[in-house]
């Protein structure tokens, strides 16, 4: 499946849902690429998983912001792959740094920012730790096995959806 037809199926897959995140939030390594950066050499050609630009495409065409939360030993290389790839600019957040915290510092990082809540955050990462640390600050978060595709954004939207829905009953936004 091509970028563009990713893009496209992506942007349908948004359509069905009536409330979308504000920001998506994506871990890159075995998230959006399928490596570490401190085993590449920023002189290397980096790819992304094959359907990672199509849904960053789409997300930005359905007007959702996209940041970075990684824990990256090697911030430098991360950035240059960023670059390399084209894709610097679609990121309203970089939070690209090695920490203990299994991302709570990037999240709040991201939130002062942008201004986004944390319950309309909507986040993608290969870590179980990271998983459940953002998730207890009210962050809807996904594990990915192989990367960010089709179906993990369905997963994604739907989980986030269900959140929004119970958060809405029990509470004022």
């Amino acid at each position: 499946m091509g970028e563009e037809s990713v893009t496209n199926e992506a942007t349908q897959l948004m359509g069905m849902f009536q409330v979308l995140p504000r920001l998506v939030v994506f871990d890159l390594d075995y998230t959006l690429w399928p490596f570490y950066c401190e085993c590449r050499s920023k002189r290397e050609t980096p790819s992304l998983y094959p359907h990672s630009k199509g849904i960053l495409f789409a997300l930005k065409d359905k007007g959702v912001d996209v940041a970075i939360a990684s824990r990256s030993p090697t911030p430098d290389t991360a950035r240059t792959f960023i670059n390399k790839l084209g894709i610097r600019s679609m990121f309203v957040a970089e939070e690209i740094f090695y920490s203990w915290t299994h991302k709570t510092e990037h999240f709040q990082n991201i939130n002062r920012r942008t201004g986004v809540p944390y319950n309309s955050m909507l986040f993608f990462d290969d870590e179980n730790q990271n998983i459940e640390t953002v998730s207890r600050m009210g962050v809807t978060s996904i594990l990915v096995g192989n990367g960010v595709n089709l179906g993990a954004l369905k997963q994604g939207l739907t989980k986030f959806s269900q959140n929004w829905g119970s958060n809405k009953k029990g509470k004022k936004r």
